[in-house]
């Protein structure tokens, strides 16, 4: 009976498979693959669910909700997930991070983004903070050079692919990072290709990129893309750290974007890329362009410090391998605080967080009432001021006779209510970290009056303003009605009018002396002298003050 039963099974069997020959095989197309994309941009470290403003985000119904934190990301995560996921993100995912991360060269960070399943991510600029060699240590494994292995022992590396398709190694004109990647899911191939900002160079220390070429992003990913097609890929997504800004208070799916890089690579990357998934300004977005050939593309972009999750679901054709972009849907959710955190992710952050304790409560100083970055008319800073102050001070045995400090690398206010146990008034090391995070080398560097006046002078360029911050001795009056390049006059020091034939030994990071934020004059200085990281300076400063109280904001004038 057995048998029997088999043979007839098999003669069917032989049947249905003849009539499904007879039959033109697009009577019986195989269904789309469907695939789900779960996306996160610039991270930056934020294991602790982040604070003040940077820990909210505007939700759906345009109110500002707590959103952020390592174990909430994890439980959305969890939560959005399907069997045909795939995790990736768009970059700084380390650097500028909070002291938890950062005391332990972002290894905490790197750690939970292989717990969490990524399995591609492109290089930001900050994964460029400490060098590329360290880079290739975080992406390979091994423990610091310095340093050596943190509590956890030696570092295993990163269990997802770095890309980089325009990073390339100069002298070798080879890429440091792989291009691109291919993914396989539900069946079907999926490629994905990462480029950073080619603005790197300026942005980053010069000592952090040296030996790097940054070329064009579209040119880059249009060279990935062919060489994905030559492979079968057909089906790709873009992850580039660059983006746009957005008009304020923009819900999470809106597209109030103002076009700039990041529209022009969505626009302008290769026809058959599918979907680019953007990073870098910190913006949540979700637009649709054309691309070159006129067909429409998704291009979005999930806000920082993961208060965003992007989710990004489409179907593949299993004929063409493509995706079919009128399938394309996506949606920037918040990572809200209202579910249960993750537990495991809970433990894993209070573990790392147990061992910079440390390092973190110790007090290094007091201040009298909060040093803030809210600026004067003229632009001027508290915290800068006493940035500045306390980088002449840490330079004054190499000469320095004034100091200039770049506002973007002031990251957060000093408060004079007290965050945890110390004390209101007291400020802890790791409170000074969150101010200085990037640990710059302070240097000094000989200029001439008139190059002074000319560095000054290009506090404004085409991307806009930034105004340095002056040590006490440092007077200056500007006047932003006048032409760019004619803003600036009475420049004085220590009382005196610079004389444009004289030499000023000027103090600042190691990011300024290279040219950093369109400071290029800065790299026509002579006689460059190196001294200690620019957060030992400023702790330093804080200890031998005692107690501080925020500046009269009389250095620059005007308006």
């Amino acid at each position: 009976m057995i048998r029997r039963r088999t043979l007839l099974a098999g003669a069917t069997a032989g049947l249905v498979a003849a009539g499904l020959a007879a039959q033109p095989a697009s009577a019986h197309p195989k269904p789309p693959a469907s695939v789900r994309l779960l996306a996160l941009n610039d991270f930056h470290g934020n294991l602790e669910p982040p604070t003040g403003s940077s820990g909210t985000a505007i939700d759906e119904n345009g109110n500002s909700v707590p959103a952020g934190g390592a174990a909430y990301v994890a439980a959305h995560l969890k939560q959005l997930r399907d069997r045909d996921t795939l995790t990736v993100a768009q970059g700084d995912l380390i650097g500028a991070s909070p002291l938890i991360s950062a005391a332990f060269h972002d290894e905490p960070s790197v750690q939970f983004m292989n717990d969490i399943g990524l399995t591609a991510s492109a290089v930001g600029n900050h994964e460029f903070d400490e060098g590329y060699q360290e880079l290739l240590r975080i992406q390979n494994g091994g423990c610091h050079p310095v340093d050596g292995c943190s509590p956890a022992g030696e570092w295993k590396g990163a269990k997802f692919d770095y890309l980089a398709a325009n990073v390339l190694l100069e002298k070798k004109n080879k890429p440091l990072l792989d291009p691109w990647t291919i993914r396989r899911i539900n069946g079907v191939k999926i490629g994905f290709i990462g480029v950073v900002t080619k603005t790197t160079p300026t942005i980053v220390t010069a000592d952090g990129v040296k030996g790097l070429r940054f070329d064009d992003e579209v040119d880059a990913a249009n060279k990935a893309a062919k060489e994905l097609r030559k492979r079968g890929v057909h089906a790709m997504v873009l992850l580039v750290h660059e983006g746009d800004n957005v008009n304020a208070g923009e819900k999470p799916d809106d597209c109030g974007v103002v076009p700039g890089a990041g529209t022009r690579i969505a626009q302008q990357a290769d026809p058959d890329i599918d979907v680019v998934l953007a990073g870098h300004t910190h913006q949540q977005y979700v637009c649709t362009v054309k691309g070159p050939d006129g067909r429409p593309r998704l291009y979005s972009s999930g806000s920082s410090f993961g208060r965003i999750i992007t989710q990004v679901d489409f179907k593949v054709d299993r004929r063409t391998d493509d995706i079919v972009r009128s399938s394309m849907t996506a949606d920037n959710h918040v990572v809200t605080r209202d579910v249960p955190p993750d537990p495991a992710t809970q433990k894993f952050v209070q573990t790392w967080k147990d061992r910079v304790s440390v390092i973190a409560d110790k007090p290094v100083g007091r201040i009298t009432a909060d040093l803030t970055r809210a600026p004067s008319a003229a632009g001027e800073t508290a915290l800068g001021d006493v940035i500045a102050d306390s980088q002449l001070a840490a330079m004054k045995d190499k000469g320095a006779q004034v100091a200039l400090m770049n506002p973007g690398g002031v990251r957060t206010d000093l408060t004079y209510k007290a965050s945890g146990s110390e004390g209101d008034g007291v400020v802890t090391y790791g409170e000074a970290f969150a101010v200085q995070p990037f640990s710059n080398v302070l240097g000094v560097t000989s200029l001439t009056g008139a190059q002074l006046d000319a560095l000054l002078e290009q506090q404004w360029t085409s991307a806009g303003e930034k105004i340095l911050q002056p040590s006490a001795n440092l007077h200056f009056t500007i006047d932003r009605s006048k032409p760019v390049g004619d803003r600036v006059s009475n420049i004085t020091v220590g009382g005196a009018a610079v004389d444009p034939a004289a030499t000023y030994k000027v103090a600042a990071n190691n990011f300024l002396l290279g040219g950093g934020d369109g400071f290029t004059t800065f790299t026509q200085g002579k006689d460059q002298v190196l001294g200690p990281i620019d957060l030992d300076g400023f702790v330093a400063y804080l200890n031998a003050q005692g107690t501080i109280s925020p500046p009269p904001l009389d250095r620059i004038s005007g308006s």
